[in-house]
């Protein structure tokens, strides 16, 4: 009897544990679960967070191009030169009255772009571009964030509206070093610049947004800084 009494107890004990290694293992699961789903938000939010930095930035240089034009300044005067910019925008002492960047100028903040968008390609500023209705037929003072991912393109088109992917001609409204807006380059001309498939886009005038080029597959973000 006694015997028997310490079977069953060995039994019970057993199967407790065995129990026990199950709702572990559920927990485990369980955890895992939640932790890959918080991972996904965080990502989703971060890229959300990226997106209005983006447009938050240009939206400050547009800004501060209208403080460089109060002062009496013209459209090539403009200069976009800063210790942390490509060496082609210049000095930033050179004129600081006309220097987006400078306190004395347009007193933007110059920011690098934020981790996990694009390629850690720096902004660009370019007059080599005539998007969709925009102005006239002339090109635009434009931002470009070159290289973006296609993840931040798509955010950034859906929370603008587009119903599908505006594309870029072969030229590309990434210009390179080449078309930099600095003492030597400032504005194509009318006949000469970058321009876009129209039908592409959706959303017209295209002040905003983020288009695949053509020739190159890559997906660059640009904002007009000033309409011509």
């Amino acid at each position: 009897m006694k015997k028997m009494i310490i079977q069953n107890q060995h039994g019970n004990v057993l199967f407790m544990i065995l129990i026990a290694i199950f709702l572990i293992g559920s927990l485990t699961v369980a955890l895992m679960a939640t932790s890959k789903t918080g991972d996904e938000n965080i990502d989703n939010e971060t890229m959300s967070i990226r997106a209005s930095e983006v447009h938050q930035f240009a939206s400050e240089v547009e800004t501060a191009i209208r403080y460089i034009f109060e002062k009496g300044y013209s459209e090539s005067d403009l200069r976009f030169a800063h210790p942390n910019a490509p060496a082609d925008y210049g000095d930033i002492n050179s004129i600081p009255e006309r220097q987006v960047f400078s306190f004395d100028g347009g007193g933007a903040k110059y920011k690098l772009p934020g981790s996990g968008i694009n390629d850690g390609s720096p902004w660009e500023f370019y007059g080599n571009s005539a998007l969709p209705q925009v102005g006239t037929d002339e090109p635009e003072l434009i931002a470009v964030l070159p290289n973006v991912n296609e993840q931040f393109c798509n955010l950034i088109n859906n929370k603008i509206g587009y119903a599908a992917q505006p594309t870029d001609n072969s030229t590309c409204v990434y210009g390179g070093a080449a078309q930099r807006f600095d003492d030597g380059v400032q504005f194509s001309t009318a006949g000469a610049s970058n321009t876009f498939v129209d039908s592409s886009f959706s959303i017209k005038p295209s002040l905003r947004v983020c288009v695949l080029c053509d020739g190159t597959g890559r997906y660059h973000y640009v904002q007009v800084l000033m309409a011509r």
